[in-house]
């Protein structure tokens, strides 16, 4: 924990609004979208470059930082609305752009190099704004919030997350009921598969029975994954008929790679990670060593802190702002991104992997895997 003394309100007040404004750095790749759509040439894959090539090297040049905020530095956090209103701005940020994607994918005189170098890159904001803010938000107890969530979700066509992952995979996780939960030696493809899918039917059931439950009929219309089918086709016919089929079609195949990145994002959280039975038949409860964390700063900033993962488990309802690193949770060798790219390459990705998990297995008796 932080040892660091603040000695006045007003510096206390100071220091974490800096602190809140360092996150100011994920807007660096809605900049570079925005300057993609509007630029020919190089620049539509300026923010792929930039998410996939500048990030991963800096997170392996800056030293990795475990700093925990101390309680009254916490409860300043939580006091500031910036931390807030930054999340918030994404919404408007995040469907701006996307407006100004569907006019600029369609411009007369782009090579097909370039095309697919603007659809990765609403690709990659579905990925990090479209969906990461979006599950941020979907924890928050105010509705609005929630409902920003929502908004979000549309733009990446996943609205069905906020169900699976918020009453699914937080109860699951960890265990081969979770479809997002990798399994040791799965190869990442096949986790897409498999994770793709089985949430998406995970997620019908589970609002099925919640609609039982309170004593309506399970595929009503306050069923709230009609609601989102409906949302997600209305969307999908809108952009067809106000423009064409080549936009509906880019904007499907961007969406697509937001799925792909959550997803991939999904397989190295939780990768050969699965809890042990416990006494009473069930699984042990979810502790920090059922996630993978790492505390690379720029990963941290750029995704809100969802690299602290190991405390989000503990406690969903935890803001980003306040997340802890901890000495039991499983660290990975670089960030989040970096990461997402070694896993692109199973062989390797399971040799730098396995043997920290054949580690984990041996230490801690929570954990059950293939090797002890």
């Amino acid at each position: 924990m932080s040892t660091v003394a603040i000695r006045s309100l007003p510096a206390l007040r100071r220091h974490i609004r800096f602190r809140a404004l360092r996150y100011s750095i994920t807007l660096t790749a809605p900049a570079l979208a925005i300057a993609g759509l509007l630029l020919p040439g190089w620049w539509t894959w300026a923010t792929v470059f930039y998410a996939f090539g500048v990030i991963p090297l800096l997170e392996l040049l800056i030293p990795a930082d475990k700093y925990n905020l101390s309680k009254e530095e916490g409860t300043a956090a939580l006091e500031d609305p910036l931390f807030d209103r930054l999340l918030h701005a994404i919404v408007p940020i995040q469907w701006g752009i996307l407006i100004l994607f569907l006019f600029q994918v369609d411009r007369t005189g782009l090579a097909l190099w370039e095309v697919a170098g603007r659809i990765l890159s609403m690709g990659i904001l579905c990925g990090i704004h479209g969906i990461n803010v979006a599950h941020e938000l979907g924890h928050r107890v105010r509705r609005w919030e929630r409902d920003l969530a929502r908004a979000l979700l549309l733009t990446s066509l996943y609205m069905h997350f906020i169900i699976e992952h918020n009453r699914g995979h937080h109860r699951r996780v960890a265990t081969p009921d979770d479809p997002a939960s990798a399994r040791f030696g799965e190869w990442l493809p096949l986790f897409w598969l498999r994770s793709g899918i089985l949430s998406f039917i995970s997620a019908w059931h589970i609002e099925a029975d919640r609609m039982r439950k309170e004593g309506h009929k399970p595929y009503g219309w306050r069923n709230e994954m009609l609601q989102a089918l409906f949302w997600q086709g209305a969307l999908v016919l809108v952009i067809g008929v106000v423009f064409n089929v080549k936009v509906m079609t880019a904007f499907l195949l961007a969406a697509f790679a937001g799925m792909i990145l959550l997803e991939t994002v999904n397989y190295i959280e939780h990768y050969g990670l699965q809890r042990a039975r416990s006494n009473q038949g069930g699984y042990v409860r979810v502790q920090h060593v059922h996630s993978w964390n790492s505390d690379h700063v720029m990963g941290r900033l750029m995704l809100f802190e969802l690299s602290r993962h190991s405390d989000h488990h503990w406690k969903a309802s935890r803001k980003y702002q306040v997340l802890d690193s901890h000495a039991d949770a499983p660290q990975l060798p670089t960030g989040y991104p970096g990461m997402m790219l070694l896993s692109a390459i199973p062989p390797l990705f399971f040799a730098v992997m396995h043997p920290r998990l054949k580690r984990m297995y041996e230490q801690y008796d929570t954990l059950v895997g293939p090797v002890r």
